[in-house]
């Protein structure tokens, strides 16, 4: 690798304004980041000054690729009706092709362009008010960036495990569990990881496992408590997936009015562990696109990797185009 300037695709996953190919300025962390010096910044910059500091190889980034739009490629190229990605695992976003009519930011009206929506910032502006709950409120308080990514953090990996331990800590509070005590690691943020969500609701499990599982928790619990615990998982994750599902229906729903068809047919390239491997997640969302969007035949095509091998696809056709331009 020594003296040579190897072409890179950039998986990057957080909002940024995208100028170029090769260009991209952080607007914010979401998520849980907090990295200092780099909001603002063009991150492509921050990669290449962090690769020369350490002085052992050359890489030229060619690009730089939202996570959905590299999930999107990958499964575009296994199946051509791919237009559209989607990310469900520690945090959640989607993106899809769109009419370059429609597209304000960039000169012309022919063809299309791929567009990052962002869609975990959805609801910041209030607009989802009337369905947030209170548990969703006191999740978003004491997140690390308040009143920003409020569909995120419905939806995603990240936030369900705090939602859950919000309810039980209502539940306790109220008589309704635990014998009505609030133990110390109830309070404790961050112990509800997403996937003891995944190792409740799993069909298998028998209530002497969720109550196991609890243990680990340093809760103990009687068989009431377990089935209301398992209820309250189901009942999270299953909002989650509906309104990830709702979310999907919309946005095959515009490609489908956009190009004014009466029926269309389209693939969702998903990549994301919530996706992968919660054991309803996935089901309850196919669900309720089928619901909500009887008009479009929509196809989910899970993506190993997706946003790596996507970004490299396109960091390949990239260096393609500017080779033929070159000669």
């Amino acid at each position: 690798m020594k003296g040579v300037s190897l072409p890179l695709g950039f998986t990057f996953s957080f909002p940024c304004q995208q100028t170029n190919l090769d260009e991209g300025i952080l607007l914010k962390w979401t998520k849980g980041f907090k990295a200092t010096g780099c909001e603002g910044e063009d991150v492509v910059n921050l990669l290449k000054e962090a690769i020369h500091r350490r002085e052992e190889f050359d890489l030229d980034v060619v690009a730089v690729v939202n996570d959905t739009v590299g999930t999107m490629m990958t499964c575009g190229y296994e199946d051509p009706y791919c237009e559209v990605g989607l990310i469900v695992g520690t945090g959640s976003n989607a993106c899809y092709m769109e009419e370059m009519r429609n597209v304000e930011l960039v000169e012309g009206e022919e063809g299309r362009m791929c567009v990052n929506m962002e869609w975990g910032a959805f609801g910041d502006n209030g607009c989802l008010d009337d369905i947030r709950t209170e548990f969703d409120m006191a999740v978003d308080e004491l997140s690390l960036n308040p009143g920003k990514q409020r569909f995120e953090k419905m939806i995603s990996g990240m936030y369900l495990g705090e939602i859950v331990r919000n309810i039980l800590m209502d539940f306790t509070k109220r008589g309704l569990l635990f014998r009505g005590r609030i133990s110390e690691r109830l309070k404790t943020r961050g112990i509800f990881e997403t996937k003891f969500l995944s190792q409740i609701e799993s069909d298998c499990l028998a209530l002497l496992q969720v109550r196991s599982i609890l243990q680990h928790l340093g809760l103990e619990s009687t068989c009431d408590d377990s089935i209301i615990v398992k209820e309250v998982c189901t009942v999270v994750a299953r909002r989650a997936a509906q309104l990830c599902g709702a979310g999907m229906a919309a946005v095959v729903d515009k490609i489908r009015e956009n190009r004014g068809l009466d029926f269309l047919k389209v693939t969702v390239g998903v990549d994301g562990t919530l996706y992968k491997l919660h054991p309803h997640f996935s089901t309850v969302m196919h669900e309720t696109v089928k619901q909500l969007s009887p008009k479009c035949e929509v196809t989910f095509l899970q993506s190993e990797d997706g946003s790596g091998k996507g970004a490299a696809l396109i960091t390949a056709v990239a260096c393609r185009i500017r080779e033929a331009g070159q000669r």
